[in-house]
């Protein structure tokens, strides 16, 4: 049988003032998350940007992120749901 990856919402908030450094940061960082696109909120004044990503843990998820930019996300477990 095989085990599925678990998925995590990758949710990271900053304030407009840091909006420039929470990009600069993975100038220097290397990510399988750079170069993809993502959500994000910041062109309308709402500074999260959101990643899902498959991970074994939270920590694992995570480490994806620059130090900067994971020290301000919360990384939460989720599965896809049927709306009824």
């Amino acid at each position: 049988m095989l085990t599925r990856m678990p998925h995590f919402l990758l949710e990271h908030r900053h304030t407009a003032a840091e909006c420039g450094a929470v990009f600069a940061a993975f100038n220097a960082f290397d990510s399988p998350l750079r170069g993809h696109s993502t959500t994000g909120a910041c062109h309308y004044g709402d500074h999260r940007i959101w990643w899902e990503v498959e991970a074994a843990t939270a920590d694992d998820a995570l480490a994806r992120l620059p130090r900067y930019v994971a020290e301000r996300t919360t990384a939460s477990r989720v599965r896809a749901v049927e709306i009824p």
